[in-house]
């Protein structure tokens, strides 16, 4: 008889949004994440253009290379969004600074009052990779209406 090994161990992805999951189940706090990840995503981007293109480019492949590691599905959706707010950073114009640093620091406030009502720290202040895994935490709700597995 063949030895048949079945991959019961779960796979990095669900792992990673599982654990982040955990302190993101307050609803306040969760519907403040639906807001203020793409915000920070989109003004970390920002910033990174003022300091140099070439650094929010460099920032963006190495993040594509992550989720690409992680989910065929959540690379592409990614790439997508990447898409979308490389347009608005360079919509922003000569006010792309001013935008970015309020909304950056507006959305970070606003993270920090949904994990006080949730009543545990962000998932990023055990694993800096936790950085990453919002947007997908923010954008599985969406592939899952869409019925798309990752």
């Amino acid at each position: 008889m063949d030895d048949i090994t079945l991959d019961t161990e779960p796979r990095r992805i669900d792992q990673l949004l599982a654990h982040y999951s955990e302190s993101h189940q307050h609803p306040v706090n969760e519907r403040i994440h639906f807001l203020a990840v793409p915000l920070i995503m989109l003004t970390l981007i920002g910033l990174m253009f003022e300091v140099h293109p070439a650094v929010a480019y460099v920032f963006l492949a190495a993040s594509m290379l992550y989720y690409l590691r992680l989910s065929l599905v959540f690379s592409t959706v990614m790439a997508a969004w990447t898409l979308i707010m490389l347009v608005l950073v360079n919509a922003m114009g000569e006010h792309r600074l001013v935008i970015c640093v309020a909304v950056f620091v507006g959305a970070w406030v606003l993270q920090f009052i949904g994990h006080k009502l949730e009543g545990k720290k962000p998932s990023f202040f055990e694993d800096v990779q936790y950085l990453w895994v919002g947007p997908l935490f923010v954008l599985r709700p969406l592939l899952l209406r869409f019925n798309l597995t990752w």
